[in-house]
């Protein structure tokens, strides 16, 4: 083994100093330097002389400086994954040579996305699609593959914890694409360090991402996150992949959303929707239906509004209960909305609107694993509180959008053309929006009423709730 030098880094900033420290000096994070021993080569390189100062050498056509008009712009054919959610999420599909890291939950089915992305790469190519597991054996993976279709000649499995061997593997097979599960299960015998430290975590990336550059072979990285759902080891490794991937969703719903926090070849704005069953993971084009309820006549308590994420705007359906309480203190219940946020609501809807309910029990809730925490859900939320406590349903083809302030105004929210072109294409007929400013003007969208407020109180009137 080679010989090291110890040093200390933060995890969170990638700070390094010879000396360890209870927090860290440049980001100020409790807990989180930790030991690094950094290997050293065991023989002096070629270029270095006995003065042990480095020698000028020549240098190759690759490493020349050039001036940035004379280098040519490649144009590469990007790999597709098989589903269009995710490869929208990577910009267009997998740029050979690049790094991809998934990250999510233990459980959420990142492996799986993986293994069905491996079976679909497999049988449109004519290359091999190589994917290394450092927590299941052979067997196990073959299983988990015939239950989600994903069974070709050409998708080779191996099962390993040794950096080396895998660099091997993927130098030996130069496979189509290369899968590696997991980056904190993989061990390098040339530094010190327990499998999943920060020392490990380092060296098997940089390898990793070594090989990847240099045989233009395209490598996806499974990521463990820790207890507060952070990316686990150094936060150095998000820097050194190309794509950082969040697989997200509620273990008790069968939804599952992927964004992407860090692109170097695609925006970063995308979400992908995915539904999680028996047979593996499907891909929802289309989730409008979701998070809508089923029901044909309206209901009182629910509203519907509109959220944007990246460019893809979704249909949320706010539900409400209003009851009598005998506590206290009047309980404050929420399921995919901010609880803080309701609290500030009822307050502003008792003051500007008339409606009183402080004293009484509120429950809130959206379907099927649907958030609604960005502002321009309050008029949503605030209509559906007054619905639920006047006993007046609002009609199915009404939906409303809107930042509700502490003054009682109702404030513009971003992309509101997209919000009410997705209203209008689901068949919903009025809109409930923030009236615009003089130097500003809705564009009418063909189909769908729009219908401006300017505070809380003519809010509640358009919807006759009061």
């Amino acid at each position: 083994m080679a010989k090291s030098s110890t040093q200390y880094v933060c995890t969170e900033c990638g700070w390094t100093g010879a000396k360890w420290f209870g927090r860290c000096p440049e980001c100020g994070q409790w807990g989180t330097v930790e030991e690094f021993h950094q290997a050293r080569p065991s023989k002096r390189s070629a270029g270095s002389s006995g003065s042990g100062r480095t020698q000028p050498s020549l240098l190759s056509a690759e490493a020349q400086a050039q001036p940035i008009t004379q280098v040519g712009m490649e144009t590469t054919n990007r790999l597709s994954t098989g589903f269009e959610e995710f490869d929208r999420v990577l910009g267009g599909g997998i740029v050979p040579g690049s790094v991809i890291l998934i990250a999510g939950e233990p459980g959420i089915g990142k492996s799986t996305l993986l293994l069905e992305t491996a079976g679909n790469i497999a049988k449109n190519s004519t290359k091999n699609v190589l994917y290394i597991s450092g927590e299941e054996s052979q067997a196990q993976i073959r299983m988990r593959a015939s239950r989600v279709g994903a069974v070709h000649e050409s998708l080779l499995l191996a099962a390993t914890t040794d950096l080396g061997t895998c660099l091997s593997l993927i130098e030996a097979n130069k496979p189509e694409l290369a899968i590696v599960d997991s980056a904190q299960t993989i061990t390098s015998q040339d530094v010190d360090g327990i499998s999943g430290g920060s020392t490990q975590v380092r060296e098997v990336a940089s390898a990793l991402i070594d090989v990847a550059k240099t045989h233009d072979i395209p490598i996806m990285l499974v990521g463990h996150v820790t207890k507060d759902g952070a990316i686990a080891g150094p936060r150095t490794l998000e820097h050194l992949v190309d794509v950082v991937c969040q697989f997200e969703g509620d273990s008790q719903t069968a939804l599952r959303m992927l964004h992407a926090a860090k692109n170097r070849f695609g925006p970063t704005d995308e979400m992908g929707c995915f539904d999680m069953s028996g047979q593996g993971i499907e891909e929802v084009t289309n989730p409008a239906g979701l998070f809508l309820s089923t029901s044909e006549a309206p209901v009182e308590g629910t509203c519907v509004t509109f959220t944007v994420d990246g460019h893809r705007s979704l249909p949320i359906e706010i539900q409400a209960l209003v009851t009598n309480s005998v506590l206290p203190t009047p309980r404050r219940n929420t399921n995919g909305i901010d609880a803080n946020r309701l609290a500030m609501l009822a307050a502003v809807l008792y003051r500007h609107g008339r409606v009183n309910l402080l004293t009484k029990d509120l429950y809130v809730s959206t379907i099927a694993g649907g958030l609604a925490k960005e502002p321009g859900s309050d008029l949503a939320i605030v209509a559906a509180l007054a619905s639920a406590a006047s006993s007046k349903p609002i009609d199915k083809t009404v939906c409303a959008m809107g930042e509700i302030s502490l003054t009682g105004q109702v404030r513009p929210v971003p992309q509101l053309a997209h919000r009410m072109s997705e209203a209008a294409r689901l068949g919903f007929t009025r809109a409930v929006v923030p009236a615009h400013r003089s130097d500003q003007r809705i564009k009418a969208v063909p189909g769908l009423k729009v219908i401006e407020v300017s505070s809380l109180a003519s809010a509640l009137d358009a919807l006759q709730l009061r």
